[in-house]
């Protein structure tokens, strides 16, 4: 059985991410209220897995996920990509005429602004997590309250599903990073038997001229597919930045050439997992 540490409920998004991740072994979820503690759960325990968002179609990046993932030492072992769809959830005996407040995750609720200026009546609440919104208002039979949900957290927690797909953009996905004790990766990767075409690093630069286009024109040279660039301002270093960088490649010896041959122009260089693109 694989223990997986996720940020949020039973019935959040990274409740279904994992399960549809590892859809054929036997999961148990340990659910944490932030990423720090999801990171924690690894340190404290290597046989534990993470599963955490690193980015979103239109929220953007989960900057400081970035952070936590480097300053941990732990390595990323795989990938996930899952279409958010929200709905808009209430206690089974009210409708609409009941409802005077919402309340969700910011990111969510950021997703769903069109849907709600539809509804200027309803109080906007920040939660700090969708499915655990639903959660409480179940428990607690708030009257009156909504929540901004998946579908599978409202059917957990016998919600009523009022609207579905109320996200403004329909092409509405976030990535998940499976992340492991770099001691359990070559386990991990035994009983996948997955193909490794994507890596993720992280590297400072000189703050000179034509520092980062030296490296891009070395990654072009041996044809390895630059997917996601994210710079970061390096904490007490005025003006210097450190970048996040995913590749993709159909070659590995050509990778790890390329790896060697931007080494030197870099500073820190850390690769923070290799592992199969999700397609």
């Amino acid at each position: 059985m694989k223990k997986v540490a996720i940020q949020g409920a039973l019935g959040s998004y990274h409740d279904i991410a994992a399960h549809q991740y590892f859809q054929d072994e036997e999961v148990e979820l340990i659910c944490c209220a932030t990423f720090e503690e999801v990171f924690d759960q690894v340190l404290h325990d290597n046989k534990v897995i993470a599963l955490c968002a690193i980015e979103n179609t239109i929220a953007g990046s989960l900057l400081h996920n970035y952070e936590l993932l480097k300053q941990s030492g732990l390595q990323v072992v795989g990938e996930h990509k899952l279409r958010i769809s929200h709905c808009f959830v209430c206690l089974p005996d009210e409708d609409w005429a009941d409802l005077t407040e919402v309340n969700s995750h910011p990111i969510a609720l950021m997703q769903c602004r069109e849907f709600l200026n539809q509804h200027p009546t309803l109080k906007v609440v920040e939660a700090e997590d969708t499915a655990l919104s639903a959660e409480l208002i179940s428990r607690q039979q708030l009257h009156g309250h909504a929540a901004i949900c998946s579908r599978a957290a409202a059917e957990r927690n016998g919600m009523k599903v009022l609207a579905a797909g109320i996200e403004t953009n329909k092409h509405n996905f976030t990535r998940f990073l499976v992340v492991a004790d770099p001691w359990q990766v070559d386990e991990l990767n035994r009983h996948r038997s997955k193909e490794v075409n994507k890596a993720s690093l992280v590297f400072s630069l000189p703050h000179e001229e034509g520092s980062l286009s030296q490296v891009l024109s070395i990654l072009s040279f041996y044809h390895i597919n630059l997917t996601k660039i994210q710079s970061l301002p390096i904490i007490g270093r005025e003006w210097e930045y450190q970048f996040y960088v995913d590749v993709v490649f159909d070659n590995v010896l050509r990778y790890k050439q390329s790896i060697i041959a931007i080494t030197p122009l870099t500073k820190e260089l850390k690769i923070l997992g290799e592992y199969e693109q999700f397609q």
